[in-house]
């Protein structure tokens, strides 16, 4: 048993030494997220303490359950999970299955120059931040001077209504404007699954006379649905995660009820309040990561129960 385990070492240590350079590369990635993604969790500790900038995380005070009891029986709590679930569910709906459509329509299309202008027109969007692209939203659909409202007012001689400040609206306009900025960067990697497909399976298809739509249907989708199981077993690990910047941005004091979801009211309780409650924004911050934990793991059981297919 020692002398296996001695061979395993010294085996070790010489794949280490031949291939030191790889390691010697690999040094700086594992450092950043040993820094920067496992080092800061000992922080999660402060989600059981009621925190005192006097005495510091590891001296404050021990409350246990304390901040998720007020979190859970706060009257934000049910507002703030159901816009967060409407929201996120809402985008995965949509978001997901579009990439993938437009993905195995681009790639039906003959001509390879026109495939590559509209992958590459579609894909521009994604490089324009946040704040701009809330920017556009505000200037597009100003009820007064935007295009939305100019429109609106050429045709029917009113001012048109402020849908940027209807609740009922919000989740549509943060929805299907991520659609126009992120479906060329998420067909990317459908694209290229569809690029390795084994030409032999269409001219076969073609052979016994399969029209386009069955060959995309019978050859095409089987062969990007692995990678599809996989990017959705992804998002649904992400289904609480809502970015706040973004929603932030949109929200107003007349959309507030539809717009206020877990990751801006984590923000507005631990940064923006004039005192700032850390220790309950960070329990509520380890409630959202450990439902989408929980997620993850049902999802991608799920999956590999149905088709075999799973990220572990």
């Amino acid at each position: 048993m020692k002398n296996s385990n001695n061979k395993s070492s010294r085996s070790l240590k010489t794949r280490i030494c031949a291939r030191w350079q790889m390691y010697l590369l690999l040094l700086l990635p594992v450092l950043y997220i040993i820094i920067f993604a496992y080092v800061p969790m000992g922080g999660l500790v402060l989600a059981f303490k009621d925190y005192d900038m006097t005495k510091g995380i590891w001296g404050s005070d021990w409350v246990g359950l304390a901040n998720f009891r007020e979190f859970f029986s706060s009257y934000k709590f049910k507002q703030v999970l159901v816009n967060t679930l409407t929201v996120s569910l809402y985008s995965l709906v949509v978001t997901f299955p579009i990439p993938i459509l437009f993905a195995l329509i681009l790639n039906a299309f003959p001509g390879k120059r026109f495939k590559k202008f509209v992958q590459t027109t579609t894909y521009i969007p994604y490089f324009i931040s946040t704040v701009v692209l809330v920017g556009l939203i505000m200037q597009v659909l100003n009820s007064r001077i935007g295009i939305y409202g100019t429109l609106y007012s050429l045709f029917t001689g009113n001012t048109a209504p402020d849908i940027l400040g209807k609740a009922s609206l919000f989740k549509h306009i943060y929805v299907w404007s991520g659609v126009w900025q992120s479906t060329g960067y998420s067909a990317i990697i459908y694209i290229a699954a569809l690029s390795n497909v084994d030409q032999s399976l269409h001219e076969a298809a073609k052979i016994d006379g399969a029209s386009r739509f069955q060959r995309l249907i019978y050859v095409d989708w089987p062969s990007i649905m692995p990678t599809a199981t996989i990017m959705l077993i992804l998002a649904a690990g992400n289904i609480m995660n809502v970015g706040y910047e973004k929603v932030l941005l949109l929200q107003n004091d007349l959309n507030l009820s539809a717009s206020e979801v877990i990751s801006t009211y984590v923000y507005k309780v631990g940064l923006a309040r004039g005192t700032g409650d850390f220790s309950l924004s960070t329990a509520i911050g380890m409630f959202n990561s450990v439902i989408n934990f929980i997620l993850l793991v049902t999802v991608n059981k799920i999956s590999k129960m149905m088709n075999g297919n799973g990220i572990f």
